[in-house]
């Protein structure tokens, strides 16, 4: 049975990837493995043994094209509109408070912040399917 430890993004700037993380999810780093020309940094949150592993090229001077196969990662919180209130605050980038319904039923409320990069994570309210 396979079990899923880590989901790996490329960065450009590992401070300014480190300082988003940290404040917005309050990841902390696991481990930082670095090699000659690039480093592996694995972010992790006290309530989850699942990983985002950042990669930083040491070379890599222009953004990275996300292009247009990327979707999102996705994390739960307690209360999505203190949330959302809370990146406002801090300055963090978030998209609108919105809400997903299917078949006449609230799915999810939900916003998308964007990291420095322009990754986006889904912060969606805990509840239901997102228990």
């Amino acid at each position: 049975m396979a079990k899923p430890v880590h989901s790996m993004i490329r960065v450009l700037d590992e401070a300014r990837s480190l300082d988003f993380y940290q404040r917005a999810f309050g990841l902390e780093i696991a481990d930082r493995i670095a090699f000659p020309d690039f480093a592996l940094i694995y972010l992790r949150h006290p309530s989850s043994p699942f990983e985002l592993e950042l990669t930083v090229n040491f070379d890599r001077t222009e953004p990275y094209a996300l292009g247009d196969g990327y979707g999102h990662l996705a994390v739960v919180v307690d209360d999505v509109a203190a949330e959302h209130a809370r990146f406002a605050q801090e300055k963090l980038t978030a998209g609108p408070l919105r809400e997903l319904n299917h078949d006449g039923k609230l799915l999810a409320r939900f916003f998308f912040a964007t990291d420095p990069d322009g990754y986006k994570i889904e912060v969606i309210q805990k509840g239901g399917r997102f228990a």
